[in-house]
């Protein structure tokens, strides 16, 4: 892929001290941290590696460490690459399901202030809706297993929680004696999914209120007012709560293709980037309320960033989890049973996962490509001076 011609980390550059002197004291901890990361990537401030081919024995030159966080344009596809080769032996013979929760964006402000507390609970409300609905022997009657991805951006950076979940059409029987085989072409009943995902989350948001775990300040300063907040809750029962299924992915393979495209994605990738011109931003989005049109986008440099930092999470939260027979605690077991009542082999496990697609091979001899020296910061300094010092002379 061709390096893009801008890249955030410009867009930073150049304006991020004008939007910290704008917005000081307004920003989280986590969000400064982001700004300096994305700044110090790939440059000689983190140090660097020289790499060699192992077949060849060619040198490939120094190469600038990358900042490895999550929230980084440049740093997602090695993440990405070893998560989806973790995930191959775990997907099912049995075509899969896109489903996404979203909620109403009256919740934006309460959640921008509580994100740890409302993203938890809206990954349990998914859960639980979707393993009790599909529990139902009116729909599907069995035990199922998914994974959930959090995204909080709309295509135009705005700030907009949802949920995907990537679901097996089918699970295991009461006992778990066979597999009952849900239909190719149809998951659960919509509006029953977002009943009780509406239910479910206004359900837990009141009990935190009750428990005094929610915070508020600002421009919803009085919904800490048991009368205001009673009002809030009404007007979300009120409100739409939005659950859509995708059309069924088919087989594993399609499966891979997908998640290759959603997980680890960050809330705006750099090849999305048109211009920079210093004051301001062009980038490409595409606009899904009106037939999932192409268009271009023109900001401030200081909206840009705004949005940006929206979408920062907070430090540790665990934005991919497994549900249902997929949880961490019994997924292999599970599974095994699972790929037993579909005629697959079962899991072998190895002690590192290895991908081709992940290897870095070598240009000229596509040989495998290695690490053969590691330089901090003032060791790269050190040598450059000395290159200076030795060309001069």
């Amino acid at each position: 892929m061709t390096r893009p011609a801008v890249e955030v980390a410009d867009i930073l550059r150049a304006q991020g001290n004008s939007f910290l002197d704008r917005h000081r004291g307004q920003l989280r901890f986590q969000q400064l941290k982001v700004m300096r990361a994305i700044l110090r990537c790939r440059t000689a401030a983190l140090g660097g590696h020289i790499d060699r081919c192992l077949r060849c024995g060619k040198d490939w030159g120094l190469s600038f460490n990358s900042c490895r966080d999550r929230h980084c344009p440049k740093c997602q596809a090695q993440s990405r690459q070893r998560w989806i080769a973790a995930r191959q032996q775990e997907l099912l013979a049995t075509p899969y399901f896109h489903v996404v929760f979203t909620l109403p964006h009256l919740l934006n402000a309460l959640i921008r202030q509580n994100p740890v507390e409302l993203y938890n609970l809206l990954f349990r409300s998914v859960a639980e809706t979707l393993m009790e609905v599909a529990a139902n022997p009116k729909h599907l009657g069995a035990e199922i297993g998914f994974f959930a991805i959090l995204h909080t951006w709309s295509q135009n950076l705005l700030f907009h929680p949802h949920l995907h979940c990537v679901v097996p059409s089918g699970g295991l029987a009461p006992g778990r004696t066979h597999w009952i085989r849900g239909s190719a072409t149809f998951f659960l009943p919509l509006e029953v999914l977002q009943q009780v995902f509406r239910g479910k989350f206004v359900d837990g948001l009141e009990q935190a209120f009750a428990e005094n775990r929610l915070s508020f300040s600002g421009l919803i300063q009085h919904l800490a007012e048991a009368k205001s907040f009673a009002e809030f809750v009404r007007k979300l029962h009120r409100n739409q709560w939005v659950v859509y299924t995708k059309p069924s992915f088919g087989g594993p393979e399609r499966v891979l293709r997908y998640l290759g495209r959603y997980t680890h994605r960050v809330a705006i990738s750099n090849h999305r980037l048109i211009s920079f011109d210093g004051d301001h931003v062009r980038f490409r989005w595409r606009d899904y309320a009106h037939g999932n049109k192409k268009r271009k986008m023109t900001l401030s440099a200081e909206e840009f960033i705004r949005r940006f930092l929206l979408h920062v999470l907070p430090k540790g939260f665990v934005r991919i989890r497994h549900c249902g027979f997929m949880a961490n605690y019994q997924r292999s077991a599970s599974l095994n049973i699972c790929r037993q009542l579909l005629d697959m082999a079962p899991i072998v496990r190895s002690t590192e996962i290895t991908s081709t697609s992940s290897a870095r091979l070598c240009p000229t001899c596509h040989g495998p490509i290695t690490v053969v020296e590691r330089l901090n910061a003032v060791q790269l300094r050190w040598r450059f001076v000395s290159k200076c010092f030795s060309d001069s002379s």
